[in-house]
């Protein structure tokens, strides 16, 4: 009687036919799966650009300062910020105000600045921004 010999090469039929199934599973199954939507807030285009706006810009540290209608900077705490805008919001109602945040700030810090400024009901702002060239 003859020996038996061993084979040792690989079947690779199977494997190819798991592969194509889970391809096939994973190509159904990927439009199914929901992804991470964020809501962003929408923004309007200003039809008139405000004349004289009061800027409110936070540098890189995360100290405030304003620039008036004048020309004149004033460095403000938020304390100091909130007492400035409602003194120009009682002269003027109609009062208009741009954010300006420095390249290198927090976004934290000019969404908080934004947000006091919102808090004392003025009805114009805006970020200022820089157009790329």
């Amino acid at each position: 009687m003859r020996p038996r010999r061993l084979k040792n090469e690989i079947n690779v039929v199977p494997y190819i036919d798991v592969m194509l199934v889970l391809l096939v599973i994973f190509m159904v199954a990927a439009p199914m799966m929901t992804t991470g939507s964020v809501d962003l807030p929408s923004t309007g285009k200003s039809s008139q650009v405000p004349t004289n706006p009061t800027r409110v810009m936070v540098r890189s540290d995360g100290s405030i300062a304003i620039k008036d209608a004048k020309g004149n900077d004033n460095s403000v705490d938020r304390a100091g910020l909130a007492s400035y805008l409602s003194a120009e919001k009682a002269k003027n109602p109609e009062l208009a105000v741009l954010v300006a945040g420095d390249k290198n700030a927090k976004y934290e810090a000019v969404l908080d600045v934004l947000d006091s400024v919102k808090a004392l009901d003025v009805k114009r702002v805006g970020l200022e921004t820089v157009r790329k060239q």
